[in-house]
C-alpha cells in the first residue's frame, strides 16, 4: 500500500469513529442495553437538533425515588485522592478495613514510609490479612450531605486544628496492631490483588478484578502478566496522567477496551480464544468494539475545555495550543505503550482529543462517602459510658485526622445512560448517593413526581445561580439552555 493510501485508509478509519451514529444505530444500541436490564423505566430516543438524543420516562416516578442506578463504562479514582480513600479500582467500592484505611492516611501523614499515593509493592504484600493492617450537583449535594452529617455529629474536632499522633499510636498503625471498638460493624471486602501482578490496582473480589481484566486493565498493568508492549512507556503515561489530567487515564481505558472488545469479537467469529497482536481486525469489528464510545457527543478537549479565570482572553489561543500539546504528549506515551498498527485510527490525536473531550462534556464527578467517616459518627452516637470507653482508642486518631476524618473517594466517570440526558435549570433528577450506594454507580434520584413519556432532565451547573451566571456556565458546553425557567427569566 503507497503512503498516499496508507493516509487516506488512516483518515477514513478517523472519520468513521467520529461520525455521528445514525437515529437507527442509536435506538438499538439503546434497546439492548434496556433488554439487558440496565434502566428500567427509561428509554432513550432521538430528539434531533442540538439535543441529539435524550432519556425519557415509561413509567411514573415518585418524588426521591431512584430513577437510574448504573454501573460506570469507565472511570478512575482522582490520584490525588488515593491516599484518602483506597478503594477497588473497577467499582469504587472502599476495601480491607477501618485499620487498613486509618493507617494508610495516618501514616503517609505522618510521613512514615507507607508507600506512595498509587499505593507500594509493600503495601500490596501487606493487604493480604486486611482485617489485621500491616499485612457540578452531583458532588455539591454529596458534599452539602455531608456537611449536614458533620453539623450533627457533635464530635468535638471539628473546629479543632489536627493533632501529632503519640508515638505509641503511631507504632499500634506501623506494626498493624491496632484494634478499634466497634468495628465488627463496618466490615469491608478484603483486598483482591490485580491479576497480572501490578500493585496499582487493587479489587473488592474476583469478580471485579476480572471484570477489569476483562474490559482494558490487561493492556494497562504493569505487572508481569500484561498485554501491555512497554512498561516503562506505560509508567511514564501513568505518571504524566498524574501529573497534569486524570482524564488522559480514563481515556486510555477507552482506547485499550476498544482493543479488548474488537478482539474478543473476532474471536467469537473466529472460534479461538488468544489474544493476538498481530491478527488483523476488519473495520467493522472495530467499529463495532468503539459502539458503546461512539453514542458519547464529542468536541476536541483544547476547543472544549473552559478558559481558566486567570487566563486573560487574549492568550485564550495560546492556552488552548497547551492543552493540544499536553494531550499530544499523553497520547505519544500511551501508544508508545500499547500501540496496535490495526488499530491506527485510535491513536490519532483527533480521535484521542474528541474522547477526552466526550469526557469534558459528559462526565458525572463520583463521590462515594468514607467508611471511617460512618465509623466516627457511630463512636460519637454510642451512650455517654461506651463513647468514653471507645474515645479511649479512637480519640488520637481523630484528633489527628482534624477535620479531615470525613475525607471522601472522589474520582470520575462516564456511563452509558446518564450521558445521555438532558439538562434543565429546574431538573426533574438529580445525582445523590444514599447510605447504601456504597459504590460509583450513578445514582439518580427524582427531585418531584415524573410522569410517564415526561424527560429525564438534570442540571450540569448549579442551578441556584442567575440567568447570567448560568449562561456563562452553560456555555462551556457549547449551548443555550432554553428551559422555561430560563425564558421565563429572560
Amino acid at each position: 500500500m503507497s503512503f498516499h493510501d496508507a493516509h487516506s485508509s488512516l483518515q477514513d478509519g478517523v472519520h468513521k469513529l467520529l461520525s455521528c451514529p445514525s437515529p437507527y444505530a442509536m435506538q438499538r444500541y439503546y434497546e439492548r442495553l434496556s433488554t439487558a436490564g440496565l434502566g428500567p423505566g427509561l428509554q432513550v430516543r432521538y430528539i434531533g437538533g442540538e439535543m441529539g438524543k435524550g432519556v425519557f420516562a415509561v413509567k411514573d416516578f415518585n418524588a426521591e425515588e431512584v430513577v437510574l442506578q448504573e454501573p460506570m463504562l469507565v472511570g478512575a479514582q482522582h490520584s490525588s485522592n488515593k491516599v484518602n480513600a483506597m478503594v477497588c479500582s473497577y467499582c469504587f467500592r472502599y476495601v480491607g478495613s477501618l485499620e487498613f484505611q486509618l493507617a494508610r492516611r495516618l501514616l503517609h501523614q505522618e510521613g512514615d514510609s507507607v508507600g506512595n499515593e498509587e499505593g507500594s509493592e509493600e503495601d500490596m504484600d501487606r493487604d493480604e490479612d486486611v482485617g489485621h493492617y500491616m499485612d457540578e450537583e452531583e458532588e455539591r449535594d454529596m458534599t452539602s450531605h455531608m456537611d449536614e452529617d458533620n453539623e450533627n455529629c457533635g464530635c468535638e474536632r471539628s473546629t479543632k486544628p489536627k493533632k501529632a499522633l503519640p508515638p505509641e499510636a503511631l507504632a499500634a498503625l506501623a506494626s498493624g496492631g491496632l484494634q478499634l471498638p466497634h468495628v465488627e460493624h463496618f466490615v469491608l471486602p478484603p483486598v483482591v490483588k490485580c491479576k497480572g501482578g501490578c500493585s496499582e490496582d487493587i479489587y473488592c473480589s474476583d469478580a471485579c478484578a476480572e471484570a477489569a481484566w476483562q474490559a482494558y486493565h490487561s493492556l494497562l498493568c504493569s505487572g508481569p502478566l500484561s498485554l501491555c508492549k512497554n512498561i516503562d512507556a506505560l509508567s511514564s503515561f501513568k505518571q504524566f496522567a498524574d501529573e497534569t489530567n486524570d482524564i488522559f487515564h480514563i481515556a486510555a481505558q477507552v482506547v485499550a477496551a476498544t482493543i479488548l472488545r474488537a478482539w474478543k469479537l473476532e474471536n467469537e467469529k473466529s472460534g479461538t480464544v488468544a489474544i493476538s497482536s498481530s491478527r488483523g481486525i476488519s473495520e467493522a469489528t472495530m467499529l463495532k468494539a468503539w459502539e458503546p464510545f461512539a453514542m458519547g457527543y464529542k468536541q476536541l478537549w483544547w476547543q472544549t475545555v473552559a478558559l481558566p479565570a486567570d487566563v486573560e482572553p487574549s492568550n485564550e489561543q495560546e492556552f488552548r495550543n497547551q492543552m493540544k500539546e499536553i494531550a499530544a504528549h499523553s497520547l505519544s506515551l500511551l501508544k508508545q505503550a500499547i500501540y496496535k498498527e490495526t488499530f491506527s485510527p485510535l491513536f490519532t490525536l483527533d480521535v484521542y482529543g474528541h474522547i477526552i473531550g466526550m469526557f469534558e462534556l459528559n462526565n458525572l464527578e463520583i463521590v462515594v462517602a468514607s467508611p471511617v467517616e460512618d465509623y466516627f459518627l457511630y463512636i460519637d452516637d454510642l451512650p455517654p459510658e461506651a463513647k468514653a470507653q471507645a474515645g479511649l482508642v479512637t480519640k488520637v486518631y481523630l484528633d489527628a485526622l482534624g477535620d479531615d476524618y470525613a475525607a471522601y473517594c472522589q474520582g470520575s466517570a462516564f456511563f452509558a445512560l446518564q450521558s445521555c440526558i438532558n439538562h434543565s435549570c429546574t431538573p426533574n433528577t438529580k445525582a445523590f448517593k444514599r447510605d447504601q450506594d456504597n459504590d460509583g454507580q450513578a445514582v439518580l434520584l427524582a427531585t418531584r413526581h415524573i410522569r410517564r413519556g415526561e424527560e429525564i432532565t438534570i442540571s450540569y451547573i448549579d442551578e441556584d445561580s442567575s440567568l447570567e451566571e448560568r449562561k456563562a456556565a452553560l456555555a462551556d458546553y457549547g449551548f443555550t439552555c432554553r428551559c422555561l425557567r430560563c425564558l421565563q427569566e429572560s
